[in-house]
């Protein structure tokens, strides 16, 4: 193997957390603010996954006072904490980008009922 492979490997989490499109998740992100650390949570639906390894990152998107917020994060990254899947959503595309022109009602995924 060559360096970059090891260097790879050892900085990916043993378990990553299972994230799927169309969840809608709480992403736990460490926050150091001086020398004060804390937690901040964001909920939102996941809309897109890309990359893979190491960089394999994830867009998670709210509303927040009417306004549409994303943040993407690194699957691997020391920074998330944990990723908590609240709601597992049915759907049929890779990339939900469509949910960004959608207001109210409309931007909302089904559930998967079992």
């Amino acid at each position: 193997m060559n360096p970059l492979e090891l260097i790879a490997k050892d900085s990916m989490k043993a378990e990553p957390p299972v994230i799927e499109i169309g969840n809608t998740v709480k992403v736990h992100v460490r926050i150091k603010e001086g020398e004060r650390e804390r937690i901040q949570l964001f909920e939102g639906t996941v809309i897109a996954k890309q990359h893979g390894g190491v960089n394999e990152t994830f867009t998670v998107r709210r509303l927040s006072h009417g306004v549409g917020v994303e943040r993407v994060f690194p699957v691997h990254s020391p920074t998330v904490d944990k990723v908590e899947v609240i709601r597992k959503g049915k759907v049929r595309r890779g990339k939900l980008y469509y949910l960004r022109d959608r207001v109210g009602k409309a931007a909302k995924v089904k559930e998967v009922i079992r």
